[in-house]
């Protein structure tokens, strides 16, 4: 006989259907792919790890955050040191921001997800019957005949594990093959990662100084926004310079803004 579910399961419970809902979003956008005939340029998917997606995105906002920061400050007129000062500032604070927002957020995550699957594993145990007849409710609206659906939900919940790894596909929307990720993990990536990004437009102002430290440092921070857009199209399946030459794009056109704002407010103090 299952034992019954502690009051803060059942709040949970009472709100399942509005959690797995936000699970599917968090899990991302579902897109409606027509069948069509010929050719397909060739993509790379099987290079889409969550390793490589949280380096190369946390490079990019580490990269793009400083290198506005430093021409922004550049622009103004202000001391080598106070460059400096405000690059350090910038990385170490950008840094731990996302080092606390990838903890929390997976945290919060993974605590949803474990939830869901406990309350799912529950139910299987304490009302199959019913968790049978909702297997198949998914299946109809799937576009199968009812009666493929009951014998195919029939097959699926013969065995425990099966039936909770369907249920969690199919009604919550989660992959248990994926794993929940770990937090820290991913605190730590995302620290490292941006630290790295947000150093290199910095570099040239560490060695030099005025208008020779700005021109390096934008030759540096182009190079590297081209070689992270590069990295993207491992995840994107596009053509690497395409996505190298977007990403310059958007990087410069963000320095170039904070540069021009900047030299607008000139607040140099002779510092």
């Amino acid at each position: 006989m299952p034992e019954p579910l502690s009051p803060e399961d059942l709040r949970t419970k009472s709100r399942v259907g509005q959690l797995a809902l936000a699970v599917k979003r968090v899990r991302g956008r579902r897109w409606r792919v027509v069948p069509h005939p010929g050719p397909i340029e060739e993509q790379r998917a099987g290079s889409r790890s969550g390793a490589l997606r949280a380096a190369i995105f946390g490079a990019n906002d580490g990269l793009v955050s400083n290198v506005s920061l430093i021409f922004g400050v550049s622009g103004a007129g202000v001391s080598n040191k106070v460059v400096i000062l405000a690059g350090v500032a910038g990385l170490l604070a950008g840094a731990f921001s996302m080092a606390a927002g990838e903890y929390i957020s997976m945290r919060v995550q993974r605590e949803v997800f474990e939830r869901l699957i406990h309350l799912e594993a529950h139910e299987l145990g304490s009302e199959p019957e019913a968790e049978r007849r909702e297997l198949v409710e998914i299946y109809v609206r799937k576009g199968i005949s009812r009666d493929l659906a009951e014998r195919l939900a029939e097959e699926l919940m013969r065995d425990p594990d099966v039936a909770l790894d369907t249920h969690a596909r199919e009604e919550l929307g989660l992959d248990p093959e994926e794993g929940l990720g770990s937090p820290w993990a991913a605190a730590g990536s995302s620290f490292v990662t941006f630290s790295l990004g947000a150093f290199v437009p910095l570099v040239p102002f560490i060695f030099s100084s005025g208008t020779r430290a700005v021109v390096v440092s934008a030759a540096l921070s182009l190079i590297a926004l081209f070689s992270i857009g590069a990295g993207m199209s491992f995840l994107t399946g596009r053509r690497f310079y395409l996505s190298g030459v977007r990403m310059m794009l958007i990087g410069a056109a963000a320095a170039a803004i904070t540069f021009a704002v900047g030299t607008i407010l000139n607040v140099s103090t002779g510092i």
